[in-house]
């Protein structure tokens, strides 16, 4: 079995200042928030300033602009908190977004539509083995199934996420 070297060690540190999280043991009392780039399809584990740790994401099928209204395709929009937790989810695990929010509400009203619900972060499929690389959720947030287990294991109800177009 070949030793490892002082070169092997060094690039293993660079390459882990160089991708924020990948070789640190996240923790809860890490996660101050979490922050969603729709156009960029990445969620941020951010904590004391800095991100933690990046995850590429899908989205709704129609993800472009806020969510509006039910059944219209959209990821949302907007500040809300993570609001449960499901280990029993047709998806791999999920975590509830407070959506819709009080301003979600009005809007949809101002358009006499009810705004919709049930918006959560999740991971593939139950059952389906690779991880689909196109937006085709009804409006939630996707990721890799060993993404949403991080996840899970680091972020309390309660976490503020923000979510940006």
């Amino acid at each position: 079995m070949p030793l490892i070297g002082r070169r092997d060690i060094l690039t293993g540190i660079v390459a882990s200042l160089a991708t924020p999280g990948l070789a640190m043991n996240l923790h809860v009392r890490d996660v101050s928030h979490i922050q969603v780039f729709k156009s960029a399809r990445k969620l941020d584990l951010v904590g004391t300033g800095r991100v933690l740790k990046r995850y590429d994401i899908r989205l709704g099928r129609s993800p472009f602009g806020p969510k509006r209204i039910e059944g219209d395709g959209k990821t949302p929009e907007g500040e809300y908190r993570i609001d449960r937790r499901n280990a029993m989810s047709r998806y791999h695990l999920s975590l509830g977004i407070s959506y819709p929010n009080p301003g979600d509400v009005i809007a949809a009203r101002a358009l006499q539509k009810s705004p919709g619900g049930a918006i959560v972060i999740h991971g593939q499929p139950n059952g389906l083995k690779r991880t689909l690389q196109h937006d085709w959720t009804l409006g939630c947030i996707a990721l890799a199934n060993r993404d949403i287990e991080e996840l899970w294991r680091t972020v309390e109800i309660g976490c503020p996420i923000v979510i940006l177009p």
